[in-house]
């Protein structure tokens, strides 16, 4: 009987009442220029992937990323898999919104103000968007196959809640800094206080569309 109570007990645990087995994730993550300067900490993103299999659903909300002033906003967005972004044109000039990350590239071709075009991001990893007229657009868009994720606060620290307490791997991800993973055995144990080093550049090596370098004296009225 003892070891029916404790199975029965162990599913209630995993099953309706999962809340109650969770734990919290909370840390600080400091960002250093190359002369060991304090940087913002903006656009990092840290999330908590469990070993054992989680559901995952696309945001119930269509989110965008927004072309002004020849630049995307915001520079970094995270999603959950099968979600959708729309690019939507602020400039009254024409853009070519374009990925070639395998698994969910994309072209949007040229298209100028108004409401923009969608796409819907079907594979988790890193999606590295472009414009292909103009060099010095860019952003990121991380697409997550685990739904613990959140945003580094500007002082540093960030605070993931419910997660399960089990094992998992820890991700803190910045675009200009190396990728940080540590494995936990639980997330209840788990410290996670960083100092991370800025060594990318702010503007990301890229070539257009068709694999060339970009030919800047082309298209001056875009």
């Amino acid at each position: 009987m003892g070891t029916i109570r404790q199975g029965i007990l162990l599913m209630l645990c995993l099953g309706a009442f999962a809340g109650a087995c969770a734990a919290d994730l909370k840390g600080h993550v400091a960002l250093l220029n190359a002369d060991t300067a304090l940087a913002d900490t903006g656009e990092t993103v840290v999330f908590f992937k469990p070993d054992a299999a989680v559901r995952v659903r696309p945001l119930s909300t269509v989110s965008v990323v927004t072309m002004q002033g020849k630049s995307f906003a915001p520079h970094v967005l995270t999603i959950t898999q099968g979600s959708t972004v729309r690019f939507a044109n602020d400039d009254m000039i024409l853009h070519n919104v374009f990925s070639t990350s395998q698994g969910n590239d994309f072209d949007m071709g040229f298209y100028g103000h108004g409401a923009g075009k969608s796409k819907t991001f079907t594979r988790p990893g890193l999606v590295r968007v472009y414009c292909n007229v103009h060099h010095e657009m860019f952003a990121y868009i991380l697409v997550l196959d685990t739904p613990y994720y959140t945003d580094v606060g500007d002082d540093g620290s960030f605070e993931l809640r419910n997660l399960p307490a089990g094992p998992g791997e820890i991700t803190v991800w910045n675009p200009r800094s190396s990728l940080w993973q540590q494995h936990v055995d639980s997330v209840a144990a788990a410290v996670v206080d960083l100092k991370l080093t800025l060594n990318r550049f702010a503007v990301p090596a890229h070539f257009n569309k068709f694999g060339k370098p970009y030919d800047k004296g082309a298209n001056p009225g875009y």
